[in-house]
């Protein structure tokens, strides 16, 4: 049977006794795989995230020549074992500008972004392509920072699809924004050791910050003589759980993940900032912020427009249909406490908006998710670990729906809610 449109979450306020286990990070996992490649020997990745956006990684590494061995991971479904051979920056080439190889990324945008830095490193002509939320992100710094460097890189609007001509390692400078995502600074930074390349950041934002420094430390411990490298929990993912009132196993402490702060704002404080407090956890918070007793003033937002969906727009909206009292002022969003009650929540093919409004349907009745098969693109068993028996899950009731404003059809089981 087709995975469900469409589903609704009874509610179960009680969180499991156990503390839940959360999937590798996928900022992690992507980094590590890129800097795999790039070693001179075997890399085994342990803990590494399998989900739609690191499954994009290993099948665009395999066809530049990485050969990749999965294996499975007994303590979470949703991780892998995933064994590199690096060949010291060797990738296979590509093709002509008539006949490039192509590497299609989805809507995957550390896959989009260090891929493009990466078969720079290649000789021939790479066509980096993928859906089309994917196509109008922004590319653009590092497209100039690539050129910078002295590659060509084809695009007739700075974004994707785009040419990447090949020329092989070449020792060079080049300055990159952090003012539009760090991404693009940290796609620079992974493949800067084999490329030669001399990585100066500007317009340093510390809404990205985080995320470069994460990169930097990576860069630091990684084994790229060969060995075993341990991928941490998602904090990010295990926002959700602690947002409902569960504990996370093993939750990461080693500073790396901005959204390993996100206990620390439970209960919410009256202000929080994207830019120096949480990461895509802030989106958790707002989800909640109508359960809280006083309002909370969201700050600093203007990233979150411009990534899976049009995240600031999409909460304010979904918040509303549930009865939420939401103010959005520039790139700030006002919460108030509010009386809610059930609705449909369009996904908007995100999977952060699923899981935020999975994790308040655990305490508000009525809540339905459209798509919830889109939570495979960084957690696949998401909402089998909602209904997964008690004591390490919350065993809640999912059913599945007909059709929008339809009936309850059939109840699923925790198999069944596992988007692969």
């Amino acid at each position: 049977m087709p995975p469900p449109t469409l589903i609704e979450i009874i509610p179960q306020k009680l969180p499991p006794r156990l503390p839940i286990t959360v999937p590798g990070s996928k900022s992690i996992t992507n980094r590590a795989l890129i800097l795999a490649a790039l070693a001179r020997n075997r890399v085994v990745l342990k803990g590494a995230l399998w989900s739609e956006d690191t499954q994009v990684m290993v099948t665009a590494l395999r066809q530049l020549g990485i050969a990749i061995d999965i294996q499975s991971d007994l303590a979470e479904m949703c991780n892998r074992v995933i064994v590199v051979n690096g060949r010291g920056g060797g990738i296979d080439p590509g093709g002509s500008e008539a006949s490039p190889k192509e590497l299609f990324v989805g809507n995957a945008g550390t896959s989009a972004r260090f891929l493009a830095s990466l078969v720079c490193l290649g000789q021939g002509v790479y066509r980096l392509s993928g859906v089309p939320r994917m196509h109008e992100r922004p590319q653009s710094d590092l497209f100039k920072s690539l050129r910078e460097l002295g590659y060509v890189v084809d695009s007739s609007n700075d974004k994707l699809p785009a040419l990447f001509h090949g020329a092989g390692p070449r020792n060079g400078r080049c300055r990159v924004s952090l003012s539009e995502s760090s991404q693009f600074a940290s796609a620079l930074l992974l493949s800067a050791r084999i490329g030669g390349w001399d990585i100066q950041l500007e317009g340093e934002n510390a809404d990205e910050s985080p995320y470069v420094a994460m990169t930097e430390k990576l860069l630091k411990v990684f084994p790229f003589e060969g060995g075993e490298f341990q991928v941490e929990p998602d904090a990010s993912s295990g926002s959700y759980f602690w947002g409902a009132g569960a504990t996370v196993n093993q939750w990461p402490e080693s500073g790396w993940q901005i959204d390993g702060e996100f206990p620390r704002f439970l209960p919410l404080p009256p202000r929080i900032s994207r830019h120096s407090d949480l990461g895509d956890s802030i989106m958790t918070a707002i989800v909640l912020a109508p359960l809280a007793d006083h309002p909370v003033l969201f700050t600093d937002l203007g990233r979150l427009r411009v990534q899976e969906c049009e995240r600031v727009m999409a909460l304010r909206t979904e918040l509303r249909k549930c009865g939420a009292r939401v103010e959005e002022a520039g790139d700030s969003l006002t919460v108030f406490p509010s009386r809610l009650h059930g609705a449909e929540i369009e996904t908007y093919d995100d999977h952060r908006m699923a899981m935020c409004f999975g994790m308040l349907g655990l305490s508000v009745g009525g809540m339905r998710i459209r798509n919830p098969a889109c939570v495979k693109k960084t957690f696949p068993d998401f909402f089998a670990k909602l209904a997964a028996p008690k004591p390490s899950g919350w065993a809640a009731s999912i059913w599945r729906i007909a059709s929008p404003g339809g009936d309850r059809v059939e109840h699923l089981t925790e198999r069944a809610l596992v988007f692969e």
